[in-house]
């Protein structure tokens, strides 16, 4: 299982930019758009760590972050526009372990995050995902298919472990190119075609329970059948 997040912010677009690259680095990502909305989502996905904005409708972030520190020790890190010194010591005052002034760049999100992760212990877990017949490993950029590693070159892999870390999901080229290749890659869409073409060369024949699937006039997905 990889490091599962809980991102708690009403600006919907700020909720999506955050789960876009918490996702890109291989941890799972569960949203809420409210204070209230933010408890019952932490009950009910047991987090590992929790992205809180400080003002959020009917609970805000601090009153989540006391009633999460009543129950669990979970990383905590506070996300606000106010970036007085009294306002994080109120936050590390009530639990929260940091602290991050918007606007904010996602590059100093994740180090904050992985940071946190080391300071608490909190274990992240491995870049794998595995269905019948296969297996795609990130950490090592491996790829196992009937029980044997195939050679396949890096951009092939994380392709497959994007799509196959999200089963049903139909994505269209752009947003692979933006999730596998980065924001600043500025190359053909085709490069996608090319890549899942490749990949399914590999794929045929290994198993009739899942397939990369084309989805005409949008984009692929990684589709499970159902059992």
């Amino acid at each position: 299982m990889s490091l599962r997040i809980l991102v708690a912010e009403d600006n919907a677009d700020i909720a999506n930019l955050l789960r876009l690259y918490l996702e890109k680095e291989g941890w799972e990502v569960v949203t809420a758009e409210d204070g209230v909305a933010a408890m019952e989502a932490f009950h009910k996905h047991k987090p590992d760590l929790a992205l809180l904005d400080i003002m959020m409708p009917r609970k805000d972030g601090r009153q989540v972050c006391e009633e999460i520190r009543k129950e669990s020790s979970i990383p905590v890190i506070m996300v606000t526009a106010k970036g007085e010194i009294t306002d994080k010591v109120a936050c590390f005052e009530i639990g929260a372990d940091d602290y991050i002034v918007k606007p904010f760049d996602m590059k100093e999100v994740i180090l904050r995050i992985r940071a946190v992760i080391r300071r608490t212990g909190v274990e992240e877990g491995a870049k794998r995902v595995e269905y019948d017949g296969i297996s795609v490993d990130l950490d090592s950029y491996s790829l196992q298919l009937g029980g044997k590693e195939v050679d396949a070159p890096p951009k092939e892999i994380e392709l497959l472990y994007f799509l196959a870390s999200n089963p049903g999901t139909v994505f269209t080229r752009d947003q692979l190119l933006d999730q596998v290749w980065g924001f600043d890659y500025f190359g053909d869409t085709r490069t996608i075609d090319v890549h899942v073409k490749r990949l399914r060369e590999k794929l045929e024949g290994v198993s009739d329970k899942w397939s990369l699937r084309t989805v005409w006039g949008v984009g692929y997905k990684f589709e499970v059948k159902e059992k």
